[in-house]
Protein backbone atom coordinates (compact mmCIF):
# COMPACT_ATOMS: atom_id res chain seq x y z
CA UNK A 1 0.00 0.00 0.00
CA UNK A 2 1.14 3.53 -0.71
CA UNK A 3 0.47 6.62 1.35
CA UNK A 4 -3.30 6.57 0.66
CA UNK A 5 -6.15 4.06 0.77
CA UNK A 6 -9.94 4.05 0.64
CA UNK A 7 -12.07 2.53 3.37
CA UNK A 8 -14.24 0.75 0.80
CA UNK A 9 -11.11 -0.91 -0.65
CA UNK A 10 -10.06 -2.51 2.65
CA UNK A 11 -11.41 -6.03 3.03
CA UNK A 12 -13.18 -6.46 6.38
CA UNK A 13 -12.08 -8.81 9.15
CA UNK A 14 -14.32 -10.43 11.76
CA UNK A 15 -12.93 -9.55 15.20
CA UNK A 16 -15.71 -11.25 17.17
CA UNK A 17 -19.35 -12.08 16.56
CA UNK A 18 -20.98 -8.81 15.47
CA UNK A 19 -17.67 -6.87 15.18
CA UNK A 20 -16.38 -6.19 11.68
CA UNK A 21 -13.19 -4.14 11.24
CA UNK A 22 -11.42 -2.50 8.34
CA UNK A 23 -7.90 -1.85 9.54
CA UNK A 24 -4.97 0.12 8.22
CA UNK A 25 -1.65 -1.00 9.71
CA UNK A 26 1.25 1.42 9.98
CA UNK A 27 4.71 0.80 11.30
CA UNK A 28 3.76 1.73 14.89
CA UNK A 29 -0.02 1.94 14.98
CA UNK A 30 -3.26 0.47 13.68
CA UNK A 31 -6.35 2.51 12.75
CA UNK A 32 -9.62 0.64 12.33
CA UNK A 33 -13.19 1.51 11.44
CA UNK A 34 -15.30 -1.03 13.30
CA UNK A 35 -18.93 -1.80 12.48
CA UNK A 36 -20.84 -3.24 15.44
CA UNK A 37 -24.14 -5.09 15.08
CA UNK A 38 -27.07 -4.02 17.28
CA UNK A 39 -26.67 -5.38 20.81
CA UNK A 40 -23.37 -7.13 20.06
CA UNK A 41 -21.06 -7.51 23.07
CA UNK A 42 -17.29 -7.80 22.87
CA UNK A 43 -16.28 -9.98 25.84
CA UNK A 44 -13.96 -8.55 28.46
CA UNK A 45 -10.36 -8.63 27.31
CA UNK A 46 -7.13 -6.67 27.55
CA UNK A 47 -4.04 -6.16 25.39
CA UNK A 48 -0.63 -4.54 25.56
CA UNK A 49 -1.72 -1.92 23.00
CA UNK A 50 -2.87 1.49 24.21
CA UNK A 51 -6.22 2.25 22.55
CA UNK A 52 -8.11 5.44 21.78
CA UNK A 53 -11.34 5.72 19.86
CA UNK A 54 -14.44 7.65 18.94
CA UNK A 55 -18.06 6.82 18.15
CA UNK A 56 -18.95 7.84 14.59
CA UNK A 57 -22.57 6.70 14.50
CA UNK A 58 -24.93 4.81 16.79
CA UNK A 59 -24.17 4.24 20.46
CA UNK A 60 -22.18 1.92 22.71
CA UNK A 61 -21.80 1.18 26.39
CA UNK A 62 -18.13 0.86 27.32
CA UNK A 63 -16.62 -0.47 30.53
CA UNK A 64 -12.95 0.33 30.97
CA UNK A 65 -11.51 -0.95 34.23
CA UNK A 66 -14.09 0.06 36.86
CA UNK A 67 -15.62 2.89 34.80
CA UNK A 68 -18.77 2.40 32.71
CA UNK A 69 -20.13 4.99 30.27
CA UNK A 70 -22.74 5.28 27.51
CA UNK A 71 -21.18 6.88 24.43
CA UNK A 72 -22.76 8.62 21.42
CA UNK A 73 -21.32 10.12 18.21
CA UNK A 74 -18.35 12.34 18.99
CA UNK A 75 -17.62 10.71 22.35
CA UNK A 76 -14.09 9.39 22.89
CA UNK A 77 -12.28 6.83 25.02
CA UNK A 78 -8.76 6.04 26.14
CA UNK A 79 -7.75 2.57 27.30
CA UNK A 80 -4.34 2.28 28.95
CA UNK A 81 -2.22 -0.77 28.16
CA UNK A 82 -3.44 -4.03 29.78
CA UNK A 83 -6.66 -2.51 31.19
CA UNK A 84 -9.65 -4.90 31.09
CA UNK A 85 -12.52 -3.58 28.99
CA UNK A 86 -15.75 -4.62 27.29
CA UNK A 87 -18.21 -2.90 24.95
CA UNK A 88 -21.83 -3.45 23.88
CA UNK A 89 -23.54 -1.60 21.05
CA UNK A 90 -26.92 0.07 21.32
CA UNK A 91 -30.18 -0.94 19.67
CA UNK A 92 -29.13 0.48 16.29
CA UNK A 93 -25.56 -0.79 16.32
CA UNK A 94 -22.57 1.52 15.96
CA UNK A 95 -19.58 2.51 13.89
CA UNK A 96 -16.45 3.47 15.81
CA UNK A 97 -12.88 4.38 15.02
CA UNK A 98 -10.18 2.62 17.06
CA UNK A 99 -6.50 3.54 17.11
CA UNK A 100 -3.93 1.20 18.69
CA UNK A 101 -0.29 1.78 19.55
CA UNK A 102 1.72 -0.23 18.99
CA UNK A 103 -0.17 -1.67 16.03
CA UNK A 104 -2.33 -4.79 16.28
CA UNK A 105 0.07 -7.28 14.72
CA UNK A 106 -2.31 -10.05 15.84
CA UNK A 107 -4.96 -8.65 13.48
CA UNK A 108 -2.71 -8.79 10.43
CA UNK A 109 -2.89 -12.60 10.42
CA UNK A 110 -6.72 -12.68 10.57
CA UNK A 111 -8.59 -13.88 7.52
CA UNK A 112 -10.08 -11.20 5.29
CA UNK A 113 -13.75 -11.48 4.37
CA UNK A 114 -15.03 -10.92 0.84
CA UNK A 115 -15.27 -7.24 -0.11
CA UNK A 116 -18.49 -5.40 0.68
CA UNK A 117 -19.43 -1.77 1.08
CA UNK A 118 -18.73 -0.24 4.50
CA UNK A 119 -21.64 0.87 6.71
CA UNK A 120 -20.04 4.31 6.99
CA UNK A 121 -19.64 6.88 5.50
Amino acid sequence: MGAFDRLRAIQPQLLAEGYLARALHGERLTVAVVEIDPGATLPEHHHDNEQVGMVIQGSIVFRIGDEKQSLDPGDLWLIPSNTPHTVTSGDNGAVVIDVFSPGREDWEARDRLPPRPPAWP
